[in-house]
């Protein structure tokens, strides 16, 4: 999953709008609901870049941090 920048500039443009005069109502939860899009947009990321890191063991074996903790978010 990946934010669209479209998105991305209403998140900055509504975070410098609250700094200078602030925000309604309606601005507040359309900024929350993009911020927490954003988030899980991070941690999908984050989960897939996890699930290909290989650790090797002492013994010499190979194990998939994926495969070991269960692919989760995909």
């Amino acid at each position: 999953m990946r934010m669209d920048q479209m998105k991305l500039q209403r998140i900055n443009q509504l975070a410098r709008q609250a700094k200078a005069e602030g925000l309604t109502e309606a601005e507040r939860e359309e900024q929350a609901a993009l911020r927490q899009e954003y988030l899980e947009a991070v941690r999908m990321n984050l989960r897939g870049q996890l699930n290909q890191i290989d650790i090797v063991n002492a013994d010499g074996t190979v194990e998939n941090l994926g495969e070991k903790y269960g692919k989760k978010g995909h």
